[in-house]
């Protein structure tokens, strides 16, 4: 699936683009990461350490205090479950992940505008490919083409990085469909193709479209089929003899104060090590 290393990939490239430098690769990216979530793991895990350093004594001497007490109520016993408890969720979070990694990928990067206010985000540039790219060279250029090169939209300004989320999607699991309704809203991005009076048209839409839209089926198809800049009449729409395929993407997103947290912490490591 896609991962929070993908996004800060894109993130990466489009500020190098911005600042005329040459960006972290994906592998770079990947190895920093890593240590950084360790750095924050042990710093976290040191507070945790402190609090319950502080606590403890407090928990003995109720503890103490009950020792006469009956043997119904033993708050030293509900304290320990607690501690075992903390403990058993801390390993938990910190098992690797056994998904062996995906180097290529057919994939979009989604560029979106995030409300300071209502956190509402709207769509700001979106451009993939339904064909494998290796992940370095397709993720860097994606998050590029989005950004400047989605007609749609004028080209993003390096001003507007603070208010930006990126979402990377690895598309899998491409089928045929049986007809036009045969794909879950949710589930499915879906794919069509048709010819309507000697023109080809064809669009797609990934699998959080329509649920995020609150579409039916047949809305979603339509909204599609427009999108394709078909101008047939909406009641005709199924007089087209549409070919859907549908499909699945891992999806991950990641908004800019994420970034620049790690990309901070990036710099001050290469400032220790000069």
């Amino acid at each position: 699936m896609a991962t929070v290393e993908h996004c800060l990939y894109c993130f990466e490239t489009l500020v190098a683009y911005f600042e005329r430098r040459k960006p972290l690769s994906l592998d770079e990216i990947q190895e920093s990461y890593e240590e950084y979530i360790k750095e924050l793991e042990g710093a976290a895990s040191s507070d945790k350490t402190d609090s319950l350093e502080k606590r403890i004594p407090a928990l003995r001497r109720v503890a103490d205090s009950n020792d006469s007490g009956s043997s119904t109520s033993s708050p030293a016993s509900g304290s320990s479950m607690s501690l075992s408890t903390e403990t058993a969720a801390t390993s938990t979070d910190s098992l690797p992940d056994t998904e062996p990694p995906i180097t290529e990928s057919p994939l979009f990067v989604t560029w979106n505008t995030v409300d300071p206010e209502s956190d509402d985000t709207s769509l700001r540039g979106c451009i993939g490919t339904f064909e494998a790219q290796e992940l370095d060279e397709g993720l860097s250029s994606y998050a590029i083409t989005s950004a400047i090169h989605d007609t749609r939209f004028n080209p993003m300004t390096q001003r507007e990085l603070p208010s930006l989320e990126v979402a990377v999607t690895l598309l899998t699991n491409f089928e045929d469909c049986d007809d036009e309704m045969d794909w879950e809203i949710g589930k499915h991005g879906i794919r069509i193709s048709f010819t309507d009076r000697g023109r080809r048209f064809g669009a797609t839409y990934l699998p959080d479209v329509a649920a995020e839209q609150g579409w039916t089926k047949e809305e979603t198809l339509v909204s599609l089929m427009r999108k394709a800049n078909w101008g047939g009449r909406r009641d005709k729409w199924q007089s087209v003899g549409l070919n859907v395929v549908r499909y699945q993407g891992k999806k991950k997103s990641l908004r800019y104060p994420e970034y620049k947290r790690w990309r901070d912490w990036v710099d001050q490591k290469s400032e220790e090590e000069v």
